[in-house]
């Protein structure tokens, strides 16, 4: 096993930190032994470095990491819009990845005087806030008209797994998706921590220009508050989950009216929060 640790390693170090990895395993199924090849997600550690200065390293799938830079900074209101990231530079190092960020002077001396410095684990989803504040953050009202047909959202939520390219091979890693009405899902990202998920895709549709606004998110993941957090800040009025919310994502969600669903499947959804823009044909029983 040892070797086998150590082939890993300089595949990693070779390839610039693939996203999985394939390690000879030792699989029981009905009392059968077989010797197979299986496919090992990766978690890697990417330090985001802000203006020369370390800020957080975050434990995540190594793919389109500058939109998870993207998202990141503007979720955790480090800038308050996509021009504010002045450049992005990506660069492999044996222990890790470092994403050296540049940002305007003033939004720099902000970060600063927060006192950010700490490591984020995969299911972090504070990001190493220090204070009370800093961790329930209000984000303003989301305004839209959008609506979405149930029919539609079960549509989607089978077209996600679909795209999940990643998770088919290694069965272990979140998604986060965007679908407009109409059209079906427009973007899809994957990784080990459901929030990385969503920064990646945050980031995407600013890049690209989307208004998040104008369609709904689905995440494979449970709804926790900063997932409702995270799209509310930029605009997004419908988030569906497949698993549970927290008590404090609805409180959130409702604060801010966005429309919560949860237990997202193919024949049932829960909705906690704004059901107005989620409309069904089949009659409600009271």
């Amino acid at each position: 096993m040892a070797n086998a640790n150590l082939a890993l390693q300089s595949l990693a170090l070779d390839l610039g930190w693939p996203s999985y990895q394939q390690s000879t395993v030792e699989r029981w199924q009905k009392g059968q032994r077989s010797i197979e090849q299986d496919y090992i997600a990766e978690e890697v550690p990417i330090s985001l470095i802000y203006n020369g200065v370390p800020h957080v390293v975050m434990l995540a799938t190594p793919t389109n990491l500058e939109e998870f830079a993207l998202g990141f900074s503007i979720t955790e209101g480090i800038i308050s819009h996509a021009q504010e990231l002045l450049s992005t530079r990506v660069y492999n190092r044996a222990n890790g990845i470092e994403v050296q960020l540049k940002i305007p002077e003033h939004r720099f001396q902000c970060l600063a005087d927060k006192g950010r410095n700490l490591t984020g684990r995969t299911g972090c989803g504070l990001c190493g806030a220090s204070t009370l504040k800093q961790a329930i953050r209000q984000p303003p009202p989301v305004h839209s008209d959008l609506t979405v047909k149930a029919d539609e959202l079960i549509t989607a939520l089978a077209e996600i797994r679909q795209q999940q390219k990643i998770n088919k091979l290694t069965g272990s890693v979140h998604a986060a998706a965007w679908a407009i009405p109409d059209i079906g899902i427009i973007s899809v990202r994957e990784d080990v921590g459901r929030h990385n998920a969503l920064d990646k895709l945050i980031g995407s549709l600013l890049r690209t220009g989307k208004a998040p606004s104008t369609g709904f998110l689905i995440v494979t993941s449970r709804a926790s508050y900063e997932m409702v957090q995270k799209a509310a800040l930029v605009g997004i009025t419908l988030l569906a989950a497949i698993s549970a919310p927290t008590g404090l994502a609805i409180r959130l969600a409702d604060e801010a009216g966005l429309t919560l669903v949860g237990f997202a499947r193919a024949d049932q959804h829960v909705v906690y929060t704004h059901p107005q823009r989620l409309t069904h044909t089949a009659q409600i029983n009271l």
